[in-house]
């Protein structure tokens, strides 16, 4: 997938894929995860998402990656932000009120940009990821993480023939395959979102489950 599909959606105002609330499973599950008050929240791929300002008012500083320069202009601006911006290696930095977006490639991030990162929030990353790019994705992550960070992660299942993504599917077996060498993995819940979502029906999808895992990488 090139990075054109996405800045061109952003661009055209193609973003079903933001939510306008607040996502109810990071405040149902966000005390599942190990506190620490010190740390930073990373949220990859962040677009302009709502989370942030959540995860913000919780007390925690945020830092996301964004391939489109627009979602992280978008996000300061219909928050009532003014970020101040700097270059920061392959990076433009927009930042305000201890929310950080990282413009540009996920790929190009180091350990140095995470060195204070204790948990990733991953509610719309690995499921904006074709199958050849997700593992890729994850050994990246696994890579530039701080050891014992932890992971709240979630993902869409359903049968992938029935419809091309974005979002793609990410089936439990896939999640194990990636991450059980190196991480702890919990399914804190399992859904059936169908009814609630009648354009993944219109699509011409049969089944659709919502998973939310906690994933805790070995030390």
């Amino acid at each position: 997938m090139e990075k054109d599909f996405w800045l061109e959606r952003w661009e055209r105002e193609e973003t079903g894929f933001h939510q306008l609330e607040i996502n109810p499973y990071l405040r149902q599950f966000w005390q599942e995860l190990e506190q620490n008050e010190g740390g930073d929240i990373f949220v990859p791929l962040c677009g302009k998402s709502l989370d942030m300002l959540w995860l913000r008012s919780q007390g925690y500083a945020v830092t996301g990656v964004e391939l489109s320069a627009l979602a992280a202009q978008l996000f300061f601006k219909e928050n009532g932000y003014t970020p101040k911006i700097t270059e920061i290696g392959k990076f433009a930095s927009y930042e305000a009120d201890h929310i950080r977006i990282l413009c540009g490639d996920f790929f190009d991030l180091t350990a140095d940009d995470l060195v204070n990162v204790h948990t990733v929030y991953d509610r719309a990353s690995m499921v904006a990821l074709p199958l050849d790019m997700r593992e890729k994705y994850v050994r990246h992550l696994v890579s530039i993480l701080p050891p014992a960070a932890q992971i709240l992660l979630v993902t869409f299942d359903y049968p992938q023939a029935e419809m091309s993504g974005p979002p793609f599917a990410v089936t439990l077996d896939e999640i194990e395959r990636l991450y059980l060498d190196v991480a702890e993995i919990r399914l804190l819940a399992q859904g059936d979102i169908l009814a609630g979502n009648p354009r993944f029906a219109a699509r011409g999808v049969s089944r659709l489950h919502e998973n939310i895992f906690l994933l805790k990488l070995k030390a």
